[in-house]
């Protein structure tokens, strides 16, 4: 047991830090990660679609 407390202190203490480390994103940062995310759903929704277009005309239906 104490080993499964240590490992849980050590984690709090790791993320503690990682929380000091990062900051809040800016407002040009947060429009270009939202662009991205936006790109990759758009990539991600046509692929679905041309693949289930090519199923349907392969496959008749």
């Amino acid at each position: 047991m104490p080993e499964f407390q240590e490992r849980v202190r050590n984690f709090f203490k790791e993320s503690k830090r990682v929380f000091l480390v990062t900051k809040k994103p800016g407002w040009e940062e947060y429009k270009k990660a939202a662009k991205i995310t936006g790109l990759g759903i758009l990539v991600i929704g046509l692929v679905g679609m041309l693949i289930r277009i090519i199923g349907i005309l392969m496959l008749g239906g």
